[in-house]
């Protein structure tokens, strides 16, 4: 099969802007970090910008988009591509999940504390303990059990020692520029007992009474998405070329499907394509239409099957036994640890 995007083999990276536009009004409220709240910035120029959506929840967003209806089973259009599912099994616990919603894909420890699973990993991936790491064997592996944690990255700190760690190869996120506060606000009204203190027998909380609250929202001179596509980093993992071109394809769906249904962010930050989408980079790349894309995932997850680059079958299936933690009553004032997060 022939290369899909030829212009793309001589290119270290794929970058598309598209301006946005809240569907109505000027307002839109940007995503908000505890003791942080929005997070606004400066250019050197002075100019005050504003992170909109991060690369975090944007791989989230992205990943989304594959889903049928919600998860954990991947969408119709995408079946064939390889992923891991998980049965739960428990005390009073009966229930799913896999790769494609697990925080931390295919590191969750319901997937890798599999230890069937975990010497099949390691032995594909060539590997072990204290000894160098072959990166286009875990490429390769990754792709072979799930092109989701390749494609969006995954840092397996469960496995064995800790030192697979995969950036991603598709990252977006979304700025605004030359922003300007519109502050405003509302309250909750208890229409039996504005005080607050009249409650319901088993619920003795603070959730009572008139509560007012603050709202800042934001205008923008102009709001864009951003997407980078890391084509040297797939050229690095030594990909047969139709593995090449499914992850890019898979890529350009992900855009695709975000765009066309995914740009109501949050309730009051809804937003649309205001012209078109721009490619940066390479010069003269046209980015395909929905139809060609469509097209080339088929093509290609037809062929990555045939040639057994695959888990056969795409979908490998795991049993966890699990249960709940029990408290410890001399700890139960504890915070819990905070870890860096992956996405």
């Amino acid at each position: 099969m022939e290369r899909k995007y030829g212009k793309l083999e001589t290119a270290p990276r794929f970058l598309m802007e598209i301006e946005l536009v809240p569907v109505q009004g000027e307002r839109f409220q940007p995503t908000g970090f505890p003791d942080l709240g929005s997070a606004v910035f400066e250019r050197p120029d002075g100019r005050r910008m504003l992170l909109v959506e991060t690369a975090q929840s944007m791989a989230n967003r992205l990943e989304n988009v594959c889903l049928k209806n919600g998860g954990p089973d991947i969408s119709t259009e995408l079946e064939g591509l390889p992923y891991i599912k998980v049965k739960l099994t428990g005390k009073n616990i009966d229930t799913e999940t896999s790769s494609l919603i697990e925080a931390h894909r295919i590191n969750s420890p319901f997937i890798i504390s599999d230890s069937d699973f975990a010497a099949k990993f390691k032995q594909m991936a060539s590997y072990s303990k204290g000894k160098p790491i072959d990166w286009k064997k875990v490429g390769q592996t990754l792709f072979h059990f799930d092109i989701n944690s390749l494609l969006h990255g995954a840092f397996m700190a469960n496995l064995e020692d800790g030192r697979v760690k995969v950036p991603r190869m598709l990252t977006g996120f979304i700025e605004a520029e030359d922003v300007r506060e519109a502050s405003s606000g509302g309250v909750k009204n208890n229409p039996i007992d504005p005080s607050g203190k009249l409650r319901a027998e088993n619920l003795d909380k603070d959730v009572y009474g008139n509560v007012p609250f603050y709202r800042i929202e934001y205008t923008a001179a102009k709001i864009k998405a951003y997407f980078n596509l890391d084509l040297a980093l797939i050229e690095s993992y030594d990909l047969v070329p139709d593995a090449r071109d499914l992850l890019i394809t898979l890529s350009f769906y992900k855009i695709s499907r975000f765009l066309r249904n995914g740009l109501r962010l949050r309730t009051a930050c809804d937003l649309k394509i205001k012209d078109r989408i721009v490619v940066t980079e390479p010069a003269g790349f046209q980015f395909p239409a929905d139809e060609e894309i469509e097209g080339n995932l088929r093509d290609l997850i037809r062929s990555c099957t045939e040639k057994g680059l695959f888990s056969n079958p795409p979908v490998t299936l795991i049993n966890t036994k699990v249960k709940e933690k029990e408290e410890n009553p001399k700890n139960s004032g504890d915070q819990p640890k905070v870890t860096d997060q992956v996405d």
